[in-house]
């Protein structure tokens, strides 16, 4: 491991001597902070109301839709600021300004991702509705930087006063929150190659490519044995629902943070009522409700990014200036060619050999346009019309009508390539795939169904390859399974589906190992095993003894490159798994220890799968404490539908990664949408409403947010 830089230790000294200085973050409760809310002199043309429930979710009515922005930008801000504004500061590589020299190598390899490559065009071709829409939310951020009385603590302990934001920053940002999930393979692989000999990679990444193929035991088609990351999206039409209208159940998948990385909001103006989920700092529902129809998403795993390999291409560089706080400001060469940006000159996809990134983000694409569009529309045909502009990131649309039918849309534009696997990680520069030709993949032709499910699992046939590395398909089939079985289907049964904890495809692992199983020296153990039923309980000792008897089983019958190199696809669990139910006897035995010694200290599955919500400063020596929850115990597994995301367990471990809000929608009655979020929907430290859905999270609840405005709690924004 890496032993910490002086400037790095300097920085950490720094923020624990400002923190102790600051003190803990005093409370304040959900009347104080909505007095923070500037509510003068906005660049309005007729006031606007805001109505918050007491969870701090608010419902916006405006007179027109681009007061209807002004003021969703202020509530952003006032809700959000230090979250949106390291947001902007990763997209713009410009991190060393807040965090000094321990971040310059960050700023450049994030410079070296050119976020902002398409932005100028993108800016420039914006249909006047959509411009509008953007720069009222951008005024109603600014309106809050200028006159907010007091700075969220964060940017406080850094002395940051953030600048105005431009219509540039905000499509940066966005860009940036359309990062393509193949980086992160990328990444992975890259280090992983690096430590394996040629014969074990050759045989390695063909499975890598396909592992959602793979041949499983035949119990795994009820649930699988499946990825770490991923999403989940359902849609019943309303000719299966109980109350005669579609239903919609969305919970995305993603790291979990403090704050969250979504937001709950009601928006009204005429002509336009919808409740959904939002993400900090961008101006658009990413899944929610109107009148007429529902919409989720899932990622789609999309092929849209690929490293080539430039040795004797033409390289040219240019130097740019990164702000570094409290010393001299850096300046930094980066490099590019004619397919795009050398990334592995930076620290992201660091790589031996000159490596260009072509990113189809690069090119510009309108998703604003797109998801304003979805927001508006009535009607499948329309939802699918609005997303043809949507290139990243690439995501399989969920949607259903209110009285009609449900179905999918691929939203991403991808290039036109062979269909066939990749002849490896890295691309000849014979080989590489043009930006000019890309095909618009909502046109794809995929069937209407009455109960539809997404889980990042491959769509199935396409004119072109639409990607390689993807989820196994048993999540969207117990997804389907448990619709099925509701039939009528109502609120309640998708309610119970979101928390489902059972995995049946762990049991085909299972039984191929019990027969095997000595008995001799942990009887009541083995039998612990035996008598598990699949679920995922935090009470179950048998899903805890299970997992610490494969994960020991993996860390000696495969070797650690190997494992990490599994460990950077989706279906890498399910290539480990096939790979333990031959384990010999001596293997055998040692991991029934280390699981003995597991269930004596932990004694069941919540002792040791814990979620740990921690903000940044958590990581603070001395001072860390003051921005954690104590740990709790999680239900669910890298393979349930209720995804609390882990590794291979030895013991105890936190939940890194999973199920991090919750939406549910009945469009039969427009009051009928529930979202809870992992966490609270205010960003403000010291906020009652910080981690009040904590215990709503931890017991199955949701919150209520009606599709017309309401709230006990007003604000009344006023213009100048």
């Amino acid at each position: 491991m890496r032993r910490p830089r002086w400037h790095e230790l300097a920085l950490v000294a720094g923020l624990v001597a400002r923190t102790l200085r600051a003190g803990k973050p005093r409370p304040i409760s959900l009347e104080q902070r909505l007095a923070q809310l500037p509510a003068q002199g906005l660049p309005l043309e007729l006031p606007v109301e805001i109505r918050w429930n007491d969870y701090a979710v608010p419902s916006i009515a405006a007179g027109s839709e681009r007061d209807l922005a002004v003021a969703l930008g202020a509530v952003h801000a006032h809700l959000r600021l230090a979250q949106i504004e390291a947001m902007r500061r990763l997209a713009l590589g410009r991190v060393a300004e807040a965090l000094g020299p321990a971040a310059v190598e960050l700023d450049r390899a994030l410079r070296l991702m050119r976020f902002g490559e398409a932005v100028p065009a993108m800016a420039r071709a914006l249909p006047e509705r959509t411009r509008t829409w953007a720069e009222a939310f951008v005024a109603g951020i600014n309106h809050h930087l200028a006159n907010a009385t007091a700075l969220p603590y964060e940017l406080r302990l850094l002395r940051l006063r953030p600048e105005p934001w431009t219509l540039e920053h905000l499509l940066t940002v966005s860009r940036l929150a359309a990062a393509d999930i193949s980086w992160l393979v990328f990444g992975r692989l890259l280090r992983g190659h690096a430590t394996l000999d040629p014969a074990t990679w050759q045989a390695l990444w063909p499975l890598l490519q396909q592992g959602d193929t793979l041949p499983v035991p035949e119990r795994a088609e009820e649930a699988g044995f499946g990825p770490v990351r991923g999403s989940n999206s359902a849609a019943v039409a309303a000719s299966r629902t109980a109350n005669g209208g579609g239903l919609i159940a969305s919970d995305p998948h993603l790291s979990l943070a403090v704050p969250p990385l979504w937001l709950a909001v009601g928006l009204h103006a005429p002509g336009l009522d919808v409740v959904g989920l939002m993400i900090p700092g961008l101006p658009v529902v990413a899944l929610g409700r109107n009148r007429h129809v529902a919409w989720g998403g899932t990622n789609l795993h999309a092929a849209s990014s690929e490293l080539i390999d430039v040795r004797g291409e033409t390289i040219e560089g240019w130097q740019e200036t990164i702000p570094v706080r409290g010393r001299a400001a850096r300046t930094v060469t980066l490099r590019r060619t004619r397919f795009g940006p050398l990334v592995s000159d930076g620290i992201l996809l660091r790589a031996a050999r000159p490596l260009a990134l072509r990113w189809v983000g690069h090119r510009p694409s309108d998703e604003m346009t797109a998801m304003l569009e979805v927001m508006r529309a009535d009607s499948l045909e329309a939802v699918r019309t609005a997303l043809r502009p949507f290139a990243v990131p690439g995501l399989t649309m969920v949607a259903v009508e209110a009285q009609g039918r449900a179905g999918r849309v691929i939203a991403a534009h991808l290039p036109r390539r062979p269909s066939a696997p990749l002849a490896g990680l890295v691309t000849r520069p014979e080989a590489a795939w043009s930006l000019d030709d890309l095909v618009h993949a909502a046109d794809f032709p995929v069937p209407e169904e009455d109960i539809v499910a997404s889980a990042n699992d491959r769509p199935g046939e396409t004119p072109v390859p639409v990607g390689f590395f993807y989820s196994l398909p048993y999540r969207a089939r117990r997804l389907r399974a448990l619709m099925e079985a509701a039939s009528p289907v109502d609120l309640a049964a998708l309610r119970r589906m979101q928390l489902d904890v059972s995995d049946a495809g762990a049991l085909a692992l299972r039984d191929r190992l019990l027969a095997r199983l000595p008995r001799d020296r942990y009887p009541d153990l083995v039998q612990t095993i035996a008598e598990w039923d699949g679920q995922y309980d935090a009470t179950s000792s048998g899903a805890l003894a299970f997992q610490v008897l494969i994960g020991a089983l993996a860390r000696q019958l495969v070797r650690a490159p190997v494992r990490a190199m599994l460990g950077a696809v989706w279906s890498g669990r399910a290539i480990i798994a096939n790979r333990l139910g031959d384990a010999p006897d001596e293997a055998l035995r040692r991991a029934l220890r280390r699981a003995a010694r597991a269930v004596r200290r932990h004694r069941d599955w919540g002792g040791a799968h814990r979620i740990a919500l921690r903000h940044p400063l958590a990581n603070l020596p001395g001072v860390g404490p003051w921005f954690a929850l104590p740990h709790f115990p999680a239900a669910g597994s890298s393979d349930t539908i209720n995804k609390t995301g882990h590794g291979l367990v030895t013991g105890r471990h936190r939940v890194t990664y999973g199920a991090c809000a919750r939406h549910l929608s009945d469009l039969s009655d427009p009051d009928a949408n529930e979202f809870v979020l992992l966490g609270g929907q205010d960003g403000w430290l010291g906020s009652a409403n910080a981690f009040d859905q904590v215990d709503l999270w931890q017991e199955g609840k949701t919150i209520r947010v009606k599709l017309r405005p309401d709230g006990r709690h007003r604000t009344t924004l006023l213009p100048r």
